[in-house]
């Protein structure tokens, strides 16, 4: 990039900018901090991140939740006899659902002149009932 040509001092009729002193890096507190925490890290220590009041409310917050699972535990410990019944029935009828699945996958599963096997019968029993009645 080019430099641009007011800067090679020729040209004496224009007025050139100076740079701009910041004020909050002159001023005596923001020195001092800066000094402070250049010790502190030649030495190795570093400053707290955390206020005091943050630390505290975090602390509460993890036994809050501690307490919370321990409550927990505890209850699906304790379970009274009619959550015991309940889940045993419920086990149940998922077996029975399971199964009924099962025998429908059979059931898919079947060769084509088996299903047309068991419907001729069933035809034949229901032509065999309806003479009987009449």
């Amino acid at each position: 990039m080019a430099e641009p040509d007011y800067l090679d001092g020729d040209c004496d009729e224009l007025i050139k900018p100076k740079k701009l002193i910041n004020p909050v890096k002159n001023s005596r507190n923001h020195q001092d901090l800066h000094r402070e925490l250049a010790m502190n890290q030649k030495r190795g220590l570093a400053p707290q991140n955390k206020p005091e009041l943050q630390k505290v409310l975090e602390k509460r917050k993890r036994e809050q939740i501690i307490k919370a699972q321990k409550e927990e535990q505890e209850a699906h410990k304790k379970r009274s006899d009619l959550e015991i019944e309940l889940m045993k029935r419920q086990q149940k009828l998922e077996q029975l659902e399971r199964e009924q699945q099962k025998i429908e996958e059979e059931q898919e599963n079947t060769p084509e002149f088996v299903k047309m096997k068991s419907n001729l019968r069933r035809t034949k029993q229901d032509a065999d009932g309806e003479t009987q009645t009449t």
